[in-house]
This record gives C-alpha cells, structure tokens and sequence, in this order.
C-alpha cells in the first residue's frame, strides 16, 4: 500500500500514524539481531518502516534483502531509500527491480552523502546528478507503482542552508512525482512548525512526516544533533546536563521532551511521526507509550486477519493459513515462497503446491546451542520438559521450540486448562479457545473490519505418548462432534476425518461481504508441519552433547511421541476439547523411560481403521499420494 494513502487514512481518521527507520547492520549476527527486533517491533503497529540505502550502493544487497524480509516475511509496509551517489543507472535499475519482486511499493529517493573518502558529493558518469533527476526516472519507468518520497530539510543541509532554494528544490522534487515528505531529524519544533507552514505556502500539498530522534544517552543525543547540524533548545540543555552522566534518567526526561515535541508537531496539524530508531527498540516505545500511541500490550490494535500477513507481491490478497504455523508465521512464509499463487477465499487443492524443504533459511531452530540451553536448561526427565513448557504458559519463557513469540493474549481464558494438560505431561503446541461471536473489535479476539462478528473453534496440538494414544482416539471418537489427525515421526498417520479437504477454525461475517474463512485445519499441510514440528524438537535434542540426559530425553519424545490435532466442530463448547483428557496423565514423568511403543500381548496396538470407525492416513487415495 502507498504511504501517502496510508497518512491520509491517518489523517481522515484524525489518528497519528507512525512509522520506523532501519539500517543495515554492519555483521550477519546484527542482521539476525535486527530481524528479530523489527518481528517484535511489528507488534507496536507502525505504518511503515523503511531501510536505509548506504553511499554508493555499499550495503545495496543488504538493503533489498532487508526489504525483502520486512515486506514478505514480517509483513511490514516497507519503503526502500535509494541515493544517486555513486549509482550508475545500472544499480538503480537492479535496485528498484528488486524492491519491486518483493512487494515494496514505496521509495525515498534522495541525493545522498558522499562516500566517506570524498570531500565533495558528485555525479558519476552515467549516473543521476540530483534527486530530482531519480524522482523522474522512477516516474518514468514505473509509472504509479512506486509511491515516491522525498527529503525535507528545515534547518538546511550540509551544502546549502538558504531555505528559499531549499523549497524551490522541494517543490521540484513534489511537482516532478514525489507523493510524501520525509524530513531531517530535528528537536526545534517551532521552526519545523513554521517550515511547514511556508511549505504549505507554497502550494506543497503532500503529507510531511517529521523525522524524530528519541534520546537514548546524552553523548548520542549531542552527537547525532551535532553531526545534522541541529538546534538544540536551550530548556533542552538546561534540563539534560545536569543528568548527563545517568543513562536511564536521561532516556526518562528525554522521553518527557521528545513526547512533548511530538504532541505539538500532532496539535500543528501534522498526523504522522517517524522514528530514527538507530535499529533499537526501548526509547521509540518509550516514546510511543508516553504519546499513548501503542496498546498497553505492545500489540497492533487493527488486524486484517487473525494471523500476520505478508506483504510479498504476490501475496497481498491471501487470506487463508493452515493453524499449525501459528507461531511460526516465517517459517510458513519461507516454506510457501515458491508458490505461484496463494490461498484467495478459499484453501483449494494442497496437493498442488508443495511445501519447502526444511533446509532453506528461517525454518530450523533459532539460536546457539549454549543460547537454547541458557532459555530452556538441560531437562532430564519428563517432568524436567513438562515445566519447560508451563514456564512459557506462565510467561517465564518467551520462547518454545515450536513457538517464536511469547504466549498471546487469547491463550488466557485457557491457560490454567493448558498448565494442567502439560502438568500432567500432555505437552501443548499451539491452542485456541472457542469464541461464539465476539466484535471484530474486540482486543482480544477481534479481526477484519469494524462491525463483524468473529468465530472459532477450541483447537489443541499436543505431543502426546504412544501409551495414550489409543485411549485418546477412543475418546474422540465417543463425542461425535471432535476430529484428529494424529502423526509420529516415522508417519504412522490416523484421522478420523471423513474428508481430505479444510475445515475451518476461524471465521467471520462482516458487513457486505462474504464468510471470510481465514484459518484451517487440513490434512497435507498437516503432515508438512508434522516434518517441522519434529525437526524442531530434534534440533533441541541437538544442542546438548551426544549421550547426555537431556539428548536422551528430548530424543525419546521426538522418536516415540505423536503428534496430534484436535477440533472441537462445536464451537459453542468451551471445555468440552479438555474433558476429553479427564483422569490421563502419563506415567513415570520422574522414572525411567520406556524403551519401545505399546504393545498388546506382544504385537503393536490395532491400526487405527479398526477402532470405531477411524481412518488410517495410508487407507485414503489422498493419503497414498502424500505419503508415497
């Protein structure tokens, strides 16, 4: 979506609309770091973030595969800055094909800095002499795909500071296609309110989007204002120096006088804030907490869908996921980028597509294995990994194995449920509770369009032990409204299933328009989540040594254990899904482990067929397909 579109909504609505501001980190580790701050920065709500291009194109591949990752992956509006310092025609040629194949749809064409080895900026042969020059040869290939933003300069730059040639260069830029202003970092706030003023003045029409540094220390506060020739007010100083030398009373009263700018910048008319980040996260959120801006949470008050989407070119318009990647949203994305198409209205026909192999970049388990041991320590027993997983529910943890982000809001109205399930040993996945009708404003279940009513269904994924299995099926069987698949990892499948198509989790109804049916449950997908789920927990069995307690254990469960789904098709029901494990808990959670799968008088359990009905995955035409 454009950005100018985006700050009019916001300024329709009369809803200041903020956005953020990347750089390509200098080391893979800080790359690493940083897309797992801008996945967490996702849940502030910003309207866009951009990333910022290096002189020259010296970090241009990092610059478009940051873009690629915020757009697509994260499902971040992304805007891509492009320069015309050392950048022959070729480079922004590449550059704006590749911002293009990864949905952005937003560039900040700026002159740019000379490289740090010259003196004095110039043109190369072949090249774009000025800005202006990059705004009419984006225009002119591209036409309105590319919304185009350019710079603004209230205190001047480095190589002119007469404010009439500035605006006249501005209003070039704007009248030549540029549709935003995004301008220089500042702290003087009358002289930008003045500045825009006279912008106005001169007939400059588009939304100007101030540039804000929030204050982390005080010897970055004066550098940062120093090296962009800032003013900086006198009240500032006075109230700053003397605290100079305490890092976390400076953020505080930074926080107080960067809000403070912010509210006058917003009471001037002017509904858009965008954040110099620095790539950290504390003091823009304290910021946006102080300006009341973010949800008590963190999380984004609107959401389309009830999972993130992805901005990628061709996936704009998906709107429908199977449930198992709920917590792994880019895994999904790097295992389905393949694609030619996406699921639109309807899942269609999975055995179609098929998924990726786990080996691509994103989809194994994060993190060192003395980083993994630090988060989850060494278990040596059932127990040992039951608690691991209850300190997540307890938010003591904020990560699993299977889940990259803390446990949601929704997992409340369930969680003392879920504890006792994985007290007892059944080690819980993903969940859902049921939900008959809630607004789709609700804060907590809410989605799509104001004036819906939002549905789901309870949903559980568990490990479970092949000593409970059968009893488990049996149970589910019995209440005629739940359905299963249940899976281990040498793909011994079973459903009770009586069809190989989705059945829908989540649902919505909202005014003029049809059922949006964005969450399913499905087989095929189900088995290639199976192939993740256990990966996964082999990768954690990995982090500690060969023949230790821990790899032991952790094996155990990985090779024996199953994986199983359940939907509970009666959503009004709120605790049927957990009677159903009423009076199981699985044996020896401190003592030894067995050494095998059940057996009855000496052979393995009854296929699944035979039990009440059920189906055996290999049985079905579908399920020969998928698994051969």
């Amino acid at each position: 979506m454009h950005i100018s579109k985006k700050l009019a909504e916001a300024h329709a609505s009369g809803a200041p609309a903020f956005s953020f501001e990347f750089f390509p980190p200098k080391t893979s580790q800080g790359v690493q770091n940083l897309y797992d701050r801008m996945d967490r920065m996702h849940d502030l709500g910003p309207s866009f973030v951009d990333v910022t291009w290096g002189a020259g194109g010296t970090q241009s591949h990092l610059t478009c595969e940051m873009v690629h990752f915020a757009q697509t992956v994260v499902g971040l509006e992304t805007c891509m800055h492009l320069t015309c310092t050392d950048m022959a025609k070729e480079k922004v040629d590449g550059a704006l094909s590749e911002a293009y194949k990864a949905g952005c749809t937003n560039i900040l064409a700026l002159r740019g800095d000379p490289p740090r080895d010259t003196e004095k900026w110039q043109a190369i042969e072949g090249g774009f002499r000025y800005a202006l020059d990059l705004v009419k040869y984006i225009k002119a290939q591209y036409g309105d795909h590319f919304d185009i933003g350019v710079a603004g300069y209230p205190e001047g730059c480095d190589d002119q500071k007469d404010q009439d040639i500035l605006m006249a260069h501005l209003k070039e830029k704007v009248d030549a296609g540029g549709s935003f202003i995004v301008t220089q970092m500042f702290y003087d706030v009358d002289n930008f309110c003045a500045w825009v003023d006279r912008c106005r003045a001169e007939g400059i029409t588009v939304p100007i989007v101030p540039g804000i540094m929030p204050i982390s220390t005080h010897a970055a506060f004066l550098r940062r204002a120093n090296g962009m020739n800032c003013k900086i007010p006198q009240a500032w100083t006075d109230v700053l120096e003397p605290i100079k030398n305490d890092d976390a009373a400076v953020r505080e009263v930074g926080k107080g006088l960067v809000a403070d700018m912010c509210r006058k910048i917003i009471d001037h008319g002017v509904l858009a804030l965008h954040f110099y980040t620095m790539n950290l996260a504390q003091s823009t959120k304290m910021v946006l907490e102080e300006l009341d801006l973010v949800s008590a949470g963190g999380t984004p008050t609107k959401k389309a869908l009830p999972w993130r989407q992805s901005l990628g070119l061709s996936r704009r318009e998906e709107d429908v996921r199977p449930v198992y990647w709920k917590n792994r949203h880019k895994s999904y994305v790097a295992r389905t980028q393949d694609w030619d198409e996406f699921p639109n209205g309807r899942w269609g026909d999975s055995r179609s597509p098929a998924f990726g192999e786990l080996d691509a970049y994103g989809i194994g388990l994060k993190g060192t294995n003395e980083q993994n041991i630090k988060t989850w320590g060494k278990p040596e027993s059932l127990r040992d990994i039951s608690n691991i997983f209850i300190r997540f529910l307890q938010n003591d943890l904020k990560t699993l194995p299977w889940s990259e982000s803390p446990v949601t809001d929704e997992a409340q109205a369930i969680k003392e449920e879920l504890i006792d399930l994985n007290r007892r040993g059944l080690l819980t996945i993903t969940s859902q509770p049921s939900v008959n009708g809630a607004k789709s404003t609700d804060p907590v279940h809410g989605w799509g369009p104001p004036g819906g009513y939002v549905y789901q269904k309870a949903y559980l994924e568990l490990l479970i032990s092949p000593a409970l299995i059968t009893e488990i099926i049996d149970r589910i069987e019995q209440t005629q409204t739940m359905t299963f698949h249940a899976v281990d990892k040498a793909g011994d499948a079973r459903t009770n299933s009586s069809s190989d198509g989705p059945n829908a989790v989540t649902w919505g109804v909202f005014p003029g328009k049809e059922i949006v049916q964005p969450t399913i449950v499905e087989t095929v997908s189900f088995l290639a989540w199976k192939d993740e789920a256990f990966r996964l927990g082999t990768d954690w069995a990995k982090c500690h040594p060969a023949g230790s307690p821990s790899r032991q254990i952790i094996d155990y469960v990985m090779n024996n254990w199953y994986l199983i789904n359940i939907v509970d098709n009666d959503f009004h029901s709120t605790r049927g899904i957990f009677d159903l494990f009423d009076g199981l808990q699985v044996k020896n959670l401190d003592g030894p482990l067995e050494s095998s799968k059940p057996t009855v008088n000496g052979h393995s359990p009854r296929p699944i067929a035979e039990l009440n009905g059920n189906y055996k995955l290999t049985d079905g035409k579908i399920f020969e397909e998928v698994l051969n």
